[in-house]
């Protein structure tokens, strides 16, 4: 399947709006505590983007969406900023949320909850995760420990979640909870007074507004029409949003990284040391080579991973190798430019430096690096037990 011209030039704009009106912003002292954006800035930069006629552009007018292939091409793009994708609408987890709605919701939830994000006046939050000492659900989403029950009309939930992206300040939120028919998945609006704030950690990444909040649930009451489909499809809903979000975090920080080695070579290109420019250093001028290599082949498996997902496949294992070959590849190569820039490379000079503390959550975010090597070693051993038994 080959990417439209459309794509390409919508590609295009978005770039050249993230580098001419998005950069100047990354100084912009409109911060909270931890550094992480504030909605004003945000709401600012989508007006511009709304202007530029960039804002969501990864979904058309009527609604549909560009193919992952074509998504890749624009949410690069979007982040050769870490502001970018709050400006174009294509962060985390708005991106993915607006994905899971416009596959499985009704037009009235749609009309309700998606259509205020598409339009970039609503940010969602994903309620899944659950705390640790609770002994809830992490990385094994089977260890749900929220409850839902039925009472006429209304579901109540009840119980804790943790790590939830975006959480002050969302108007949209995806709860999920765990009922005797099994895993249930809710709309909400927000605030809502049953949903308590604990607290908000502070995180090594600081790019996404309302941070990692730690929640309580009690006595939520949720119509029943806002239910994603029946009890217990909840995690099938899940399986929806999780590998086209899962391939998002990898084009977006891929983008990132294409950014931190621009501002590396400069840098390298420009400073001289022991009589010659940094980059004519081997020390220094490999580190840039590998990383031109590592970039050229996240690019390469995020387009196979989005060409799987093209072709009707949920591409569980796909995403699963994509995740981890990029965001390994991705955290070598903003150590390396961090390492390239020395003293500078660790200052908040340039982005260089956030970028580095971005990736390393990558790592952890959508599933830890173990947990998808142990998946696809599942797998493995599944196929060869397979082939054993024809033998």
């Amino acid at each position: 399947m080959t990417i439209s011209a459309r794509a390409m030039d919508l590609a295009d704009r978005v770039e050249a709006f993230v580098r001419e009106v998005v950069f100047p912003y990354e100084h912009d002292p409109r911060r909270d505590h931890h550094g992480a954006p504030l909605d004003d800035l945000v709401m600012e930069l989508r007006e511009k983007a709304r202007a530029a006629g960039v804002l969501t552009p990864h979904i058309l007018p009527d609604g549909s969406h560009l193919t992952q292939r074509e998504t890749a091409m624009v949410l690069i793009r979007s982040g050769l900023s870490p502001l970018g994708p709050l400006a174009c609408n294509t962060n985390a987890p708005d991106e993915g949320n607006m994905y899971l709605l416009g596959h499985v919701g009704s037009a009235e939830l749609k009309e309700r909850f998606l259509r205020p994000m598409i339009d970039g006046r609503a940010r969602s939050a994903f309620l899944m995760t659950e705390p640790a000492e609770w002994g809830g659900a992490g990385s094994d989403p089977s260890m749900m420990k929220t409850t839902c029950h039925r009472d006429g009309d209304h579901w109540v939930v009840n119980g804790r979640k943790a790590f939830i992206t975006g959480f002050a300040g969302a108007r949209v939120g995806i709860v999920m909870a765990k009922a005797e028919e099994g895993a249930c998945m809710f709309l909400v609006d927000l605030p809502d007074p049953a949903i308590r704030i604990e607290a908000v950690p502070n995180t090594i990444d600081s790019s996404m507004p309302g941070g990692h909040a730690t929640l309580t649930i009690d006595n939520l009451r949720i119509p029943a029409h806002q239910m994603l489909g029946k009890a217990g499809e909840g995690f099938q809903y899940a399986q929806v949003r999780l590998s086209p979000a899962r391939l998002s975090h990898c084009m977006r920080w891929l983008g990132a990284c294409i950014r931190a080695q621009e501002i590396a070579t400069d840098y390298a290109c420009r400073r001289e040391a022991f009589g010659k420019a940094l980059i004519d250093h081997e020390g220094v001028g490999f580190m840039l080579a590998e990383n031109r290599i590592e970039l050229r082949q996240a690019e390469l498996i995020i387009d196979w991973c989005a060409s799987v997902l093209d072709s009707g496949s949920l591409g569980t294992e796909e995403s699963s190798m994509a995740k981890v070959a990029v965001s390994e590849a991705l955290q070598r190569i903003a150590d390396r430019c961090v390492q390239v820039m020395g003293g500078t490379g660790v200052t908040d000079r340039t982005i260089v430096e956030q970028v580095y503390r971005e990736i390393r959550a990558f790592r952890i975010y959508d599933g830890p690096t173990e947990v998808h090597k142990w998946s696809l070693a599942k797998r493995i051993k599944r196929e060869w037990k397979q082939a054993q038994d024809l033998a």
